[in-house]
C-alpha cells in the first residue's frame, strides 16, 4: 500500500544553524551557503553535531532541517543517538572535513549503505538553468539495496544507480508515472508514484530506507535558474560541476512506498 504523508521541519535547528553562523562573523556577509539536512535512516532518532556543536536535537527519521545559510568553510559532522552524552557517547557515523563551497546550495543526508550502515553523504543541488517547459529530474539512491533502474511511464531514463551515486535528466514539466526496480529486471521495487517535475527547477527524488523497515521515496525541490557550484570534496556522492549561486529549497514532500523489497533481497538496517 502507498502512503503520502508530509516531511516536517525539524524545530530548534534553525536556531542552532543560526549560532554556528554567527560564531564566523567575518564570512556571514559574502561567503554563504544555503545547506539542508535530510534524516533518511529508517527507526532510528538522532543527535548532529557540526564542529562540537550540537545542531539538531532528536532528529526523526523521514524530516529535513533547513534550508539554513552557513559561512562557506569546513565542517566536521557527527551523529549520535538521541539523548546520548556526545562526553561518553559512541559515535554512530561521521564525516570530517565536509568543504561546503560559498554559493552552494547543499543537502546532507544521513542515510545506510547498500549494507546497510549508518552514512553521511553531501551532496550539492545542481541549479543551472533549464529550457523552458522542462524540469531536471535527479535521482539519489542512499537506501540499504543493491543498483537500480529507475523508470518513468514504463522507460527505463536512469539505469545502473548505486548507493551512494545520482543521476540527473532533463524532461518534460508535469506529472512522471516513475517507479524504481532492481538494475537490469523488471522487478519493482519502489511504486509506481506520481512525481511532479516542477518547470524550472530541479526535482529531486531519494530513494531511500531498508528492507526490514520499508523503501520510501523523499521528493526535494530546487529552484534552478543558475549555474551550480563545484561539488563537496568531502563528500562520496556523484556532485554537480560548474560555478555559480543557487536559488533557495522552495519545497519538499515524502512519499511513504513501506513493504516494497529489491527482489526479495533482505539488507539489515544498521542500528546507530
Amino acid at each position: 500500500m502507498n502512503k503520502t504523508r508530509p516531511i516536517a521541519l525539524t524545530a530548534g535547528a534553525t536556531g542552532a544553524f543560526a549560532l554556528l553562523f554567527a560564531a564566523t562573523p567575518a564570512l556571514a556577509d559574502s561567503h554563504t551557503a544555503t545547506v539542508s539536512v535530510l534524516h533518511a535512516i529508517p527507526e532510528t532518532p538522532v543527535d548532529v553535531y557540526a564542529n562540537g556543536e550540537e545542531l539538531i536535537a532528536d532528529f526523526m527519521p523521514g524530516t529535513l532541517a533547513g534550508p539554513l545559510t552557513l559561512p562557506g568553510g569546513e565542517y566536521d559532522l557527527t551523529v549520535y543517538p538521541a539523548g546520548a552524552d556526545p562526553e561518553t557517547a559512541e559515535v554512530a557515523v561521521s564525516l570530517d572535513d565536509v568543504e561546503i563551497p560559498a554559493g552552494a546550495d547543499a543537502t546532507v543526508v544521513a542515510h545506510l549503505t547498500e549494507a546497510g550502515a549508518p552514512e553521511l553523504t553531501p551532496f550539492v543541488n545542481d541549479t543551472s538553468a533549464v529550457p523552458a517547459g522542462e524540469g531536471r529530474l535527479t535521482v539519489r539512491h542512499v537506501a540499504a539495496a543493491p543498483a537500480v533502474d529507475v523508470r518513468a511511464g514504463g522507460e527505463v531514463i536512469i539505469d545502473g544507480l548505486v548507493n551512494p551515486n545520482e543521476e540527473s535528466v532533463t524532461v518534460p514539466a508535469g506529472s512522471v508515472s516513475a517507479d524504481v526496480v532492481v538494475a537490469g529486471t523488471d522487478t519493482v521495487a519502489i511504486g509506481p508514484a506520481d512525481v511532479t517535475v516542477a518547470e524550472g527547477a530541479n526535482t529531486i527524488v531519494y530513494a531511500w530506507g531498508s528492507a526490514d523497515a520499508g523503501y520510501e521515496l523523499a521528493t526535494q525541490t530546487v529552484q534552478a535558474g543558475a549555474s551550480a557550484p563545484t561539488g563537496v570534496p568531502g563528500g562520496s556522492a556523484g556532485l554537480a560541476a560548474d560555478e555559480g549561486m543557487p536559488a533557495p529549497l522552495v519545497g519538499l514532500t515524502v512519499a511513504g512506498l513501506a513493504g516494497a523489497a529489491f527482489a526479495g533481497r533482505k539488507y539489515a538496517t544498521s542500528r546507530v
